[in-house]
């Protein structure tokens, strides 16, 4: 069975300890009607050094890797970062970042499409701009045209950043534009994402489900959407690779649709 782990966070090495400290933080202990309990997050190292040996013992063939921009400044820096470790690394397919505020939204996804990066990913709660925000607009329009697909965290309970239906906006006004709303569409927020995203032009993922318990909501997530527009996705360093694919295996779908999930769909994805 070919393994596409569709959700994955490195960092420069630099800096990946304080990046995996402060992501940490900014979920620890969270707790709502949709997470049965808190979970304690993981602490894993968070790069490009640490994941490939663990992808390699728990059998990941490949992984969809990306990093966020806190500030303009930083779009072409973790840009870079991500073009040149996949260049090293071919098991590993970049997605590249961007910032509402970057000046420069064509050319730096002209840079980014011939750096070989097929994606760009967003997290409006950390980043802290509302994902329908019109500043993006234009960056949505562009990124549709050239063929490459947005990835932007989906919901938190605590904030009005990225509700599933300001994903459902975007996807609205751009039905050429493919949207992947990972965490089973909603993270915290499954139910809305249940309600509002099940659109031909968007996507999920698994990851940032099933640790926190939420076996409920990713049965109902996974019996709503559409089984050709599942990915696989552990959310290292979050979690453990390995211990995420345990989680999603406990399931059990069944043979046909693990496949799906865990590999076929996103290489589909891919080739279109």
């Amino acid at each position: 069975m070919h393994i596409i782990d569709a959700h994955v966070h490195i960092f420069q090495p630099r800096i990946a300890e304080a990046a995996v400290r402060a992501t940490n933080a900014f979920y620890d202990g969270s707790h709502n009607a949709e997470i049965p309990e808190p979970v304690p997050l993981g602490h894993l190292p968070g790069t490009a050094e640490d994941l490939l040996p663990r992808m390699e013992k728990d059998g990941v063939d490949r992984a969809v890797v990306f990093s966020t921009a806190t500030a303009p400044h930083q779009v072409e820096i973790i840009n870079d970062f991500i073009r040149d470790t996949c260049r090293e690394h071919p098991q590993l397919i970049g997605v590249g970042t961007m910032h509402p505020d970057y000046p420069d939204f064509e050319g730096e996804v002209g840079r980014m499409k011939a750096g070989g990066l097929v994606g760009i990913k967003l997290h409006p709660d950390i980043q802290r701009f509302r994902l329908d925000d019109e500043r993006l607009m234009p960056l949505f329009e562009i990124m549709a045209a050239e063929g490459l697909f947005l990835i932007a965290h989906t919901g938190d309970y605590r904030y009005d950043y990225s509700t599933p239906s300001r994903m459902a906006h975007v996807a609205k006004c751009f039905p050429k534009l493919r949207c992947i709303a990972p965490h089973c569409g909603g993270w915290s927020e499954w139910a809305d994402a249940r309600a509002c995203l099940r659109l031909p032009n968007v996507y999920i993922d698994t990851s940032s489900t099933l640790p926190f318990n939420a076996w409920d909501a990713a049965r109902k997530a996974l019996r709503v959407f559409d089984p050709t527009h599942i990915f696989f996705g552990t959310d290292y360093p979050m979690w453990e690779p390995g211990e995420e694919l345990r989680r999603f295996l406990s399931l059990g779908l069944g043979d046909r649709l693990n496949e799906m999930i865990l590999g076929e769909n996103f290489e589909a994805f891919l080739r279109a």
